[in-house]
């Protein structure tokens, strides 16, 4: 990557992830509303909106709240957003909630994040949910991607595989916004992997690269349903790569595979809407999804 990204134009790259991020999950969310089924909306029969978003999008705002010109993302800042900002109603896990309270109510977030699930800390897919905009702002270098996307998951994840996966994602999302500047077609899954820490996250990577057809992946690779990294970044990841230029078809394999959707939808369609562009996101999709909320 020879490009240089100026603040302007990564904010433009991180919100079109965004965007993608929030549509995924604000649709996904839909499939649990009894009475929507998946065969709808492959048979492009959509449900009625609004679409409301998830934890997943109200993080990745404050996320993308937080970037800026600092040499390093603002953990601190970060933190007091989010425990600012959140609305437990919103999806949040019982260990989430429990820990964004503590830092509301003034626990140093390195303390409420290495305290969760009896001193392990998280390793659930909660950081990566949030990562593809920060990997589209630092498109210009991989391994600054990687390295932010593990400060940015820390706030919260202090196990190493909730930190995978953020890494993991952010990576992603980066190579893929680079891609679209460059006019290639990434190796979007051996970037990840590049980078991504040894672990089940890895490992889970390193299999997807040899996996076709999305029940397949999803039986392999785990859809989410453990809400942990390790069974959600592969084959969100894996999607991405599959139809990374074709939003639509991304979303409709994630509802398809069933699982934790809104999650694994909102991955792959920040990572799919940094290579795309927000034009590679149906009007429709976007003006049913819930307007973002104003961090």
């Amino acid at each position: 990557m020879t490009f240089t990204l100026y603040p302007d134009t990564r904010r433009t790259l991180a919100l079109d992830s965004l965007a993608g991020l929030s549509v995924g999950d604000a649709l996904g969310a839909q499939y649990f509303v009894p009475g929507n089924s998946a065969h709808d909306l492959l048979d492009a029969r959509l449900p009625a909106a609004p679409w409301p978003w998830t934890d997943d999008t109200e993080e990745a705002c404050c996320l993308v709240a937080c970037l800026g010109d600092e040499s390093d993302f603002d953990r601190d800042r970060f933190a007091t957003l989010l425990a600012s900002t959140f609305d437990p109603y919103r999806g949040y896990g019982p260990g989430a909630v429990v820990m964004l309270r503590q830092i509301r109510e003034g626990v140093p977030w390195p303390v409420a994040a290495a305290a969760a699930f009896d001193g392990q800390g998280s390793a659930g897919n909660g950081a990566a949910m949030r990562a593809a905009p920060l990997g589209a702002w630092h498109a210009d270098s991989l391994a600054r991607a990687a390295g932010q996307g593990a400060r940015a998951a820390e706030v919260t994840h202090a196990h190493p595989e909730g930190i995978a996966g953020g890494v993991a994602v952010a990576v992603a999302a980066a190579v893929a916004t680079a891609a679209r500047l460059d006019g290639d077609r990434p190796d979007l899954l051996g970037a990840a992997l590049a980078h991504t820490p040894p672990g089940r996250v890895h490992d889970g990577l390193a299999r997807a690269r040899s996996l076709s057809g999305v029940e397949r992946a999803a039986y392999e690779l785990g859809n989410g349903t453990r809400s942990m990294a390790s069974d959600t970044v592969p084959f969100a990841l894996w999607v991405a790569a599959r139809y990374l230029d074709d939003y639509p078809a991304a979303v409709a394999a994630c509802v398809s595979a069933g699982g934790d959707v809104d999650t694994t939808a909102a991955i792959a369609g920040g990572v799919v809407a940094a290579y795309t562009g927000v034009d590679g996101i149906p009007p429709a999709w976007l003006s049913a999804r819930e307007a973002l909320p104003d961090v």
